[in-house]
């Protein structure tokens, strides 16, 4: 359940839909020994995980989300736009 900002240096509390922006990430699902939970034991294909990540208006300016196997969620800085005043 999404209670807060996904931005680790924010605590902004998810109040509306409105506000901020959700990410749906699909993740893969481990287990606490690390192997493949819920895969398929002939293919070995772990099975997919959905969660849901927020950003509050304020992070979400300036920040997306990102995932990568083996690090999880986490902030990535938005590129500027092109053309834009510096």
């Amino acid at each position: 359940m999404v209670s807060k900002c996904a931005n680790p240096g924010g605590s902004a509390p998810f109040l509306y839909l409105h506000q901020g922006k959700l990410f749906r990430m699909e993740t893969e699902a481990v287990d606490a020994n690390d192997s493949v939970f819920g895969a398929d034991p002939e293919t070995k294909k772990p099975s997919r995980h959905i969660e849901f990540y927020w950003l509050c208006n304020e992070c979400a300016a300036a920040t997306t989300l990102t995932y990568k196997k083996g690090t999880g969620v986490t902030t990535k800085p938005l590129a500027r736009a092109r053309g834009a005043a510096s």
